[in-house]
């Protein structure tokens, strides 16, 4: 079983790759196997330590149960273990996780990336439970906690995650939302016992309190930003790394996107950069407002002037 340990570096968001007729809502079948292949394969081979598949960007809320299964078995067999890979399996109640995940174990997946079922709040008593609940019927797959308040509808608090972290195969947590303080104290707790994967902009500073790893949909657009931060944390060149930092980050000033637009929106850009074709949104998020189909364009121009900046900064993978 993989262990926190093995889990370090850049963490690429996958979309779930789509069929040019996935926005129909007729359509039964729109896994792009041929987009999931060419996209997987150039994230790999470009260096992306770790692949996360069927999350929110991945769009799980929006996949047929027999897609998911598609994309699981597709997406673990393309990668072939060349780097750890978690598949999303978050749903809307335990029974449906167990479902996702005795797929997920046939596979050659390292683990699964699973948040509580979020329809109603859940408590802190029955999040424990449901973590404890999956753990125990798959002790062989690595469990990476997925927190996401706003989405989620409840916060682990440094007191849930001390009992979340009780659990052996708990062994990642993709997170985003603490303050410094609470962030420095929740990677004390977690340190040898499970990595901590921060945001892209949060990397740089929260590294040095303690997180290994760090998530990104932005990767998709090219990785090779991401894969400089990467290596310029890994060499303690922290200058370089403040400087990436800031030529990522939204400018100052910018209005902070709606939720329901912050990563459906992703895909669009990641389709003008060109570097992956993820295929088009699948319904119902096809009626795209102008102003955001206008702010992917300038993203997609400004992302490809970073990665010939920093392409040169990363080393070719052997």
């Amino acid at each position: 079983m993989i262990t926190s340990s093995d889990l370090s570096g850049l963490m690429a968001m996958m979309p779930a790759f789509a069929t040019d007729d996935a926005a129909d809502i007729h359509a039964t079948n729109t896994v792009s196997l041929d987009r999931l292949e060419k996209g997987l394969n150039s994230m790999i081979g470009d260096g992306a330590d770790i692949i996360s598949t069927t999350g929110s960007f991945g769009e799980f809320h929006t996949l047929l149960p027999d897609e998911f299964e598609t994309i699981t078995r597709a997406a673990t067999e393309i990668n072939n273990r060349r780097v750890p890979m978690f598949v999303g399996v978050t749903s809307l109640n335990t029974r449906e996780t167990l479902q996702k995940m005795r797929i997920v174990a046939e596979t050659k997946a390292a683990g699964v990336l699973v948040g509580v079922p979020f329809y109603f709040p859940s408590s802190p008593e029955n999040a424990i439970r449901f973590y404890r609940d999956i753990a125990a019927e798959f002790p062989k797959l690595g469990i990476m906690i997925y927190h996401n308040p706003p989405l989620h509808n409840v916060k682990l608090t440094l007191s849930v995650m001390q009992e979340i972290m009780k659990i052996p195969n708990v062994v990642a947590m993709k997170d985003s939302h603490r303050e410094p303080v609470e962030f420095m104290r929740l990677a004390q707790m977690a340190k040898g016992r499970m990595t901590v994967v921060v945001n892209q902009l949060q990397y740089a500073m929260f590294h040095q309190t303690g997180a290994r790893a760090f998530w990104s949909i932005d990767s998709w657009y090219g990785p090779w930003p991401l894969l400089a931060l990467r290596d310029a944390v890994a060499r303690g060149d922290m200058a370089r790394a403040t400087e990436i930092t800031l030529d990522i980050a939204p400018p100052v000033g910018a209005k902070p996107k709606s939720l329901s637009w912050r990563e459906t929106a992703a895909k669009i850009g990641i389709r003008y950069a060109g570097y992956v074709d993820p295929g088009p949104l699948r319904s119902p998020f096809v009626e795209i407002p102008a102003e955001v189909d206008a702010e992917q364009k300038a993203k997609a121009i400004k992302w490809k002037s970073l990665c010939e900046k920093y392409r040169k900064d990363v080393a070719v993978p052997a």
